[in-house]
């Protein structure tokens, strides 16, 4: 479940995150599959109210939860936002799924403390919920000093060359939910 970085938004299809992650499997779990539910511009709001109708489908295993940058960009309260995420973590493990929270960050344009608070709400969730969690998807990519040449003209989504990158940082949380089954 996540927004247009995961959602491929300005890729080629196949070029993102999601598909690297479903070829890595294929070599080391042939039998596992990778359902990507992402939609560019999702919510948390619009991701809880699609999970129920998801996890029925799929009964996944793992479910990876990539949402909250959209609430911040639209200036959405942070106590919604975190609700949300918290209802579609618990939603999840219901089902029997284990989960990996991926943690976004806010520039700091949006003030001090909203940053802080919005990156706390993350770890504070996993902590919470007992999930996995990966601290901040775009390290190593939006703290470069070099960042700008690894986003899209936009500068919010990255280019095809960041999301081995984005894999990269998902993989240490989602393998031992993933092989050590």
């Amino acid at each position: 479940m996540g927004d247009s970085l995961s959602a491929e938004y300005g890729l080629p299809r196949g070029a993102g995150w999601v598909a690297l992650l479903s070829a890595r499997l294929k070599a080391e779990r042939p039998n596992w599959q990778v359902e990507n539910a992402s939609i560019s511009g999702e919510t948390t709001s619009g991701g809880q109210a699609r999970l129920q109708a998801l996890l029925q489908a799929h009964q996944p295993s793992v479910v990876v939860i990539e949402l909250g940058a959209n609430d911040a960009l639209r200036g959405l309260a942070l106590t919604s936002t975190r609700q949300n995420l918290q209802n579609m973590i618990e939603a999840s493990v219901r089902q029997g799924a284990r989960v990996v929270l991926v943690g976004m960050q806010m520039p700091p344009n949006f003030g001090k403390r909203y940053t802080q608070d919005f990156a706390a709400m993350y770890a504070d969730l996993a902590k919470t919920t007992k999930c996995a969690l990966v601290p901040f998807f775009l390290k190593g990519i939006a703290d470069r000093p070099d960042a700008s040449k690894w986003f899209q003209a936009d500068g919010i989504h990255p280019t095809a060359a960041g999301h081995p990158i984005l894999l990269d940082n998902v993989w240490p949380a989602l393998k031992p939910l993933l092989l050590g089954r």
